[in-house]
């Protein structure tokens, strides 16, 4: 697969970390006192709530969207493939499209016409890294634990080069919301240990907000793709977004 390795960004990705001994608040967390403890967990609390409004209100932006358009949408996604050469024989993962997501199988059925072998998702517990297993376009799925389609446990075990990924929300510095579950963060921080993953949301364009409040365990992406931009975050700068 050739795709260029993450740059080094001089654009902060992460709004700090509950790890410091110091919270941004004018007077620091002395030894023996909790106080700095008690700010945290609260920002922590404010932040998950501002994730959670800002979730849903993209969320009902996303369901808005009429089938048609995003039909449509999809099908620009495949016609514009990914952003980079693709090598025969890299593994992309995709997903099984639940409610309204942007449906990636026309994506993942022209990338498999490029020599790409395709994999899907199969979630093992709340928390915990995803399994990825090798998928055909016109294999038969079965139900997963969270009712979403995933190939057999007979299928084959892989970890992809490539991770295409759902979303709730995405910003211009590459953050992502999720559902809440935390399943891409886990899997991309558990696989990164020892692999080059490319990790590229897939959107509609309604899905963009300002920011994303992003903690330090949050896993940046490198691409958004949408039915009108091409969203590169590896940069050194704020991601620039090339119209297609």
């Amino acid at each position: 697969m050739s795709c260029p390795r993450r740059r080094a960004s001089s654009t902060p990705r992460r709004l700090g970390s509950c790890n410091s001994r110091l919270w941004n608040t004018g007077s620091p967390a002395f030894a023996g006192d909790d106080s700095g403890a008690r700010l945290c967990l609260r920002g922590k609390a404010r932040m998950s709530n501002s994730k959670a409004e800002l979730r849903a209100k993209a969320l009902a932006k996303r369901d808005a969207l009429s089938e048609k358009k995003r039909a449509a949408a999809a099908t620009k996604l495949a016609k514009r493939g990914l952003p980079f050469k693709l090598l025969p024989g890299s593994i992309v993962s995709g997903y099984s499209p639940i409610r309204s997501e942007i449906d990636p199988m026309p994506l993942l059925r022209k990338l498999a016409e490029e020599g790409a072998r395709l994999a899907l998702p199969c979630v093992t517990a709340r928390g915990q890294s995803l399994v990825f297993r090798i998928f055909h376009p016109n294999d038969r799925l079965m139900l997963g634990p969270l009712g979403i389609p995933e190939p057999s446990p007979a299928a084959s075990e892989v970890i992809p080069d490539i991770m295409l990924t759902p979303l709730a929300a995405f910003d211009r510095l590459g953050h992502r919301i999720g559902y809440g579950a935390g399943h891409y963060d886990f899997t991309f921080a558990h696989l990164r240990k020892t692999k080059q993953i490319v990790g590229i949301g897939l959107a509609f364009a309604a899905q963009e907000i300002e920011a994303v409040p992003a903690l330090s365990h949050d896993v940046a992406l490198d691409y958004v793709l949408t039915e009108s931009d091409v969203f590169d975050f590896r940069s050194s700068e704020v991601a620039h977004s090339l119209r297609g």
